[in-house]
Parts: C-alpha cells; structure tokens; sequence
C-alpha cells in the first residue's frame, strides 16, 4: 500500500493559492482514477481516500492542520496503516523550482518547507519521495516568502502549475510501477 500526501493550508481563503499545489494535485489524482470523494479522518485532522493506481493500493490523503503540522495527520495515517516511509510519495510546492516544472526526490533536508519539516519530525526520517511543484517566481518578489507562498497563482501561473498536474498521473504511476529512482531518470 502507498500513502500519497498532498501538502497545503486548510480554510477557503488559502484555495489556489501558491502553498496549496499538493491539494490541487490531490484533488485532479482523486478525480483522474474515480476515487470516493476525499472524507474526514481522525476528527478532521485530515481529509482521505482510497483507491488503487497502477494495481497498487493507494491512499491519498491532505492533512487539514496547517503546514506546519502536516507531520502528525500523516504519521498517525502511516502508523495506522503500517506503511512505511519508503511507501509515502508527498507532492507539495517549491520556490526554488520554476514555475510548471516538475522535481522528484528520494530523501534530503526540508530546505525551509515547514510541511516537510514536520513530516521528517514526525516520520523519524527524511528517506520519503517526493514530487516538488515549482511556484518560484518569475522576477524578485517584492516582499516576505511567506506572503508570496501564501498569495494565490496568477493566471499564468495556475496554468503552468495544471499543465503539470495533467502529468503527474503518469509520473505517480511510474513511481508506483518502477520505483522513484527510474522515475528520477525519467522525469527530472
């Protein structure tokens, strides 16, 4: 069984914004391989659901405590379920990719990602996948990190991030089928 997390900020004020592409990407798997609607788990801590992708049992799952906390829905998911982190796949923003880009990576630092932060704290190790989505911005941005992250795409922006999204079946199944490193080789 594999544990897709989706990485964003709960609250209809933070929907489309830069910080909530994990959701987005969440929200096109669920509805490109027909899963249930997405339903509230452990007292909403986080919103779930299940299906099977490349002849794998999946969950797809978008933590709905804030980024920062991400870590605690998913480990108590993971330790649920025993699945272990070399079977979590997490998709989630990076401003150090451009935006419409794609990255995939097997393990690392959080490099300032507090969602990541949390999920290495509270999985005990960073050996996790990865699928980062580039929002870095096209010219300086005049302004905090965080206000930008936490801004919403602009329209350009938004289609560039879809574009990609409209792929990421194709990368998760590869994952799923050959393992992140051939999908690595493939896609980065």
């Amino acid at each position: 069984m594999k544990l897709i997390v989706g990485l964003g900020n709960p609250g209809s004020e933070y929907e489309r914004t830069r910080h909530n592409a994990g959701f987005i990407a969440l929200d096109h798997l669920q509805k490109h391989y027909f899963f249930e609607a997405f339903k509230s788990l452990d007292k909403g801590k986080s919103l779930m659901t299940k299906g099977e992708i490349a002849g794998e049992k999946v969950i797809l799952l978008k933590p709905t405590q804030f980024m920062n906390l991400s870590g605690l829905a998913t480990a108590a998911v993971a330790q649920f379920f025993k699945i272990p982190r070399e079977d979590i796949i997490v998709i989630y923003d990076d401003v150090a990719i451009s935006t419409g880009e794609i990255r995939l990576r097997s393990e690392g630092s959080a490099g300032g990602h507090n969602g990541i932060k949390s999920l290495i704290e509270k999985l005990g190790g960073n050996d996790f996948s990865r699928i980062r989505l580039g929002i870095k911005p096209d010219k300086p941005f005049p302004g905090e990190l965080s206000d930008y992250v936490l801004g919403r795409f602009t329209e350009d922006e938004l289609a560039g991030v879809l574009q990609v999204i409209d792929d990421l079946p194709e990368v998760v199944e590869f994952i799923i089928r050959d393992g992140l490193q051939e999908a690595m080789n493939r896609f980065n």
